[in-house]
């Protein structure tokens, strides 16, 4: 949607102080370092508690944008000749103002959520369920804050059909606006939590704060067992759906049964007994997919459909790290907040990452919960009991409380605070053990983190698996609900760790795995995966080892085939094969004239198992080579049909990549299969807006040094300058996977959002940045060498390759660290 700046002077109401620039605007911003159309851009320079945006306008001016809102009447604006200046009292409100303006501008479903737990899992969920039928937009993230919510909004276009939008609050009067913009024809309820209580006189209060948001609703879902939200809505204006598990409800659960991982829910809707199995297990889970089943049944979709949409919802997004411990151990990391919701959350995934390892907590006071003690240390028992942690660690005067709650058989300290906890825990006796570090900000956690986690190298690769899931189910929407997905995780995840990246995708079932030799999936069988895992290049002697640890191998070749054949024979055993068929790529698989052997192989030896039959294409990301494209895919159809004429069972076809799969879902067939797409890579670039940056390669500065004019810099004496520099060193280097070749200002890191230049050569072990422009840098500051804000392929581009090698040759000795936002 286009705006003009005089357009938005008279909807804003605000005075005009500058007219300078009067062309179209696109995009309304806050942030001057996340500008992408500048010249097309409209800035609000908004005050808050700790940065006025008034402080940023000349940033944003030197990146190009030509409109700002300001709200200081003394502000220089003639220092900037070429933009328009807009006056207005608060620049927030004006920004909320203009968001709701665009709201009213499209007819579209809204659908707004909010309450005290859930609303970002709920909004994300109902966008996985309605978006392969309607064009959704949705909040991004955990967008639901007063500036939160506008950015929201502003994504709407003339394209969408649907919004889902969560709001919060933390005080009386911010939902009102909140509401105006948003606008929404349907409501969706949480629950009632202790999040923000501070802020209220009573939580009743909170509750009717609240239920403002769903003034201009059709219909408000809700759970009716909570008693104070069942009585608010007893008295709300407009029409409810209600669900219960001990209410009489247009929902009524009967009973909810775990299945291993799964959940079976059953229900009585209009009068018919209805069944739902999900993926989840844990309470505060099934809660929410219950909301999200009862719109999906409000709107009319059959239990059919509803059941495959649910198999595949994704897990909540959490702003936590996992990482490599000392003593063999796994540390999660979430000191972030603290509450009994948010807890619940953190056990299950160390419930997910604790195969083989004890479980441990170490858990801060709670803040603010509501609760009395017996209640809420009562409750936090039940919790701990129920994931059978082994060792429990309390700091703070309050969780003191819990050892009268917990059992002896379970390990437990206490400390008063962090500080004490630091010098007395003996941290270096946790050994092969799964360590949740959950605290509350005030209790500086990350102290305890910094103690337990392996102190390997300062440079990490981030993998943020809350990216992961986003991809896959990027990929999941352009996929029949039938076809199955094989992932790679081959080349230790393209350099992600490829059993915390297994991990995941089997607690998000795809349906296959494919390493590249056997020690790797022998690697995943020993971390406790079980999903169905192909190995794509087995050797003979490792066959033994395929059988042992139930792998899969690719059979490519005549050769492969009959040692396979002496080898099933020998020991009387089967192992389930995957034949390539080479039909262009010309690296491994059966060709053309191999076909006839393949065939009378095959006829000779009905009891080989034969479980998928695929292919590779060669350019699937090359619009001028789509010809060739569609030649490999009618050849495989044409030759797999003669394979599947002389077998007893029907195996699954695939030949679709990620790239195969953004260009060419009609070929999909029975199966995929996903690489590079899943860390955010997309060369064809038919996904890469929709995609999320997975992998960020982080180090920190180690030395700052004030060099003089002349002073050279770096082996071969190649960096030098005619000006005084600040020189930063930093801990990467060749050994790394920082190329020795990007040296002498070819390549820039990031550095607090700025590039910097590396100069010199660099070194095996470290490298040397100007950073001469950010007066603020200081050592220990985390420098990027690539991730969000500096594509990967910027890298790859300047040394002539392409992504997949620039990530497999990410050292291992980088510390992998897992986050989850």
């Amino acid at each position: 949607m286009t705006y003009q700046v005089d357009d938005i002077t008279r909807t804003l109401g605000a005075q005009s102080l500058q007219a300078t620039y009067k062309g179209p605007i696109i995009s309304f911003i806050l942030d001057s370092r996340r500008i992408l159309d500048a010249s097309e851009s409209l800035f609000f320079a908004i005050k808050g508690t700790r940065l006025n945006g008034h402080d940023f306008i000349e940033p944003a001016y030197q990146e190009g944008v030509r409109a700002f809102v300001i709200s200081t009447e003394s502000f220089p604006f003639r220092k900037f000749p070429e933009a328009s200046f807009l006056l207005v009292k608060d620049a927030l409100l004006a920004f909320q103002k203009m968001a709701q303006f665009h709201r009213q501008r499209f007819d579209l479903e809204v659908i707004a959520v909010t309450g005290s737990n859930g609303k970002t899992t709920v909004k994300e969920w109902l966008y996985q369920l309605l978006s392969p039928d309607f064009s959704v937009v949705r909040s991004p993230r955990s967008y639901n804050s007063q500036i939160g919510v506008p950015l929201s909004v502003f994504q709407i276009n003339e394209g969408h059909q649907i919004g889902i939008f969560e709001a919060g609050i933390s005080k009386p009067g911010e939902m009102a606006s909140t509401a105006r913009i948003i606008d929404c024809d349907m409501g969706v309820f949480t629950t009632l939590g202790s999040a923000h209580d501070e802020g209220f006189q009573s939580r009743k209060e909170k509750l009717q704060e609240k239920l403002l948001l769903f003034r201009s609703a059709n219909i408000v879902f809700y759970n009716k067992d909570q008693a104070l939200v069942r009585d608010a809505f007893e008295h709300y204006h407009g029409q409810t759906f209600s669900w219960s598990m001990e209410q009489e409800a247009d929902l009524r659960i009967q009973q909810i049964q775990r299945l291993g991982r799964m959940s079976q829910i059953e229900a009585i809707y209009q009068g018919e007994a209805l069944k739902l199995k999900i993926p989840f297990t844990t309470k505060a889970y099934l809660h929410n997919a219950i909301l999200c089943w009862a719109i999906l049944l409000y709107k009319g979709y059959t239990m059919d459909l509803i059941q495959r949409k649910m198999y595949r919802l994704d897990h909540l997004p959490m702003r936590l790290e996992i990482k490599e411990g000392i003593n063999q151990n796994l540390v999660i990391n979430d000191s972030y907040n603290n509450d009994l919701e948010a807890l619940k959350i953190a056990l299950a995934l160390l419930n997910e990452h604790a195969i083989g390892k004890q479980k441990v907590v170490i858990l801060s006071d709670f803040l603010e919960t509501g609760l009395d003690t017996h209640e809420l240390y009562s409750a936090l028992a039940d919790l701990l009991l129920q994931q059978q942690i082994s060792q429990f660690i309390g700091v703070g005067k309050s969780i003191q409380h819990l050892s009268a709650f917990l059992p002896k058989t379970i390990q437990q300290k206490y400390y008063q605070d962090t500080e004490d906890c630091l010098k007395a825990y003996p941290f270096y006796q946790l050994q092969k053990s799964a360590i949740l570090v959950k605290g509350a900000r005030p209790f500086s956690f990350e102290n305890i983190t910094d103690k337990l986690a392996a102190k390997i190298h300062q440079t990490t690769l981030e993998v943020n698996l809350s990216a992961i899931v986003h991809n896959l189910h990027c990929y999941h929407q352009l996929l029949d609900d039938r076809t199955k997905m094989m992932v790679m995780v081959k080349a230790a995840g393209y350099g992600s760790g490829s059993v915390e990246v297994a991990r995941l995708l089997e607690f998000h079932q795809v349906d296959y795995l494919a390493v590249a030799y056997a020690d790797e999936g022998v690697e995943l069988r020993e971390a406790g995966i079980q999903l169905p895992i192909v190995v794509l290049n087995p050797d003979p002697s490792t066959f033994p080892t395929l059988l042992s640890f139930n792998l899969e191998p690719e059979v490519y070749s005549m050769a492969q085939l009959e040692a396979l054949q002496a080898f099933s024979k020998e020991t009387q055993s089967h192992l389930p094969i995957h034949i390539n068929l080479d039909t262009g790529m010309h690296r491994l698989g059966f060709g053309a004239n191999e076909l006839s052997d393949l065939l009378d192989f095959i006829k000779q030896h009905p009891e080989m198992p034969v479980y998928s039959i695929f292919s590779h294409l060669a350019a699937s990301d090359e619009v001028q080579h789509d010809d060739y494209t569609e030649e490999q895919y009618q050849n495989f159809i044409a030759w797999s049909q003669q394979i599947l004429a002389l077998l007893p069972n029907r195996p699954l076809l695939h030949i679709l990549n990620s790239n195969g799969i953004s260009r060419f879902p009609q070929y999909q067939l029975d199966m995929v299969r996903l690489g590079i797409g899943l860390y955010g890579i997309d060369t064809s670039k038919t996904l890469a807006i929709s995609l999320r940056t997975v992998l960020s390669l982080k180090a920190t500065i180690s030395q700052i040094k004030a060099l003089p004019p002349n002073a050279s810099i770096g082996y071969g004496r190649h960096g030098r300058s005619t000006h005084p520099r600040r020189i930063a060193t930093v801990g990467i280097g060749y050994a790394d996977g920082l190329p020795r070749q990007l040296g002498q200002e070819k390549y820039h890191l990031l550095l607090h959002g700025q590039k910097v230049p590396i100069v010199g050569n660099v070194c095996m072990d470290m490298c040397m940045v100007d950073i001469s422009e950010i007066a603020e840098a200081k050592e220990g500051d985390p420098i990027y060498i690539f991730g969000e804000d500096l594509p990967i392929e910027q890298m790859a581009q300047l040394e002539n390759t392409i992504s997949y090698e620039v990530l497999t040759r990410v050292s291992q000795r980088v510390k992998r660290v897992y986050i989850r936002d």
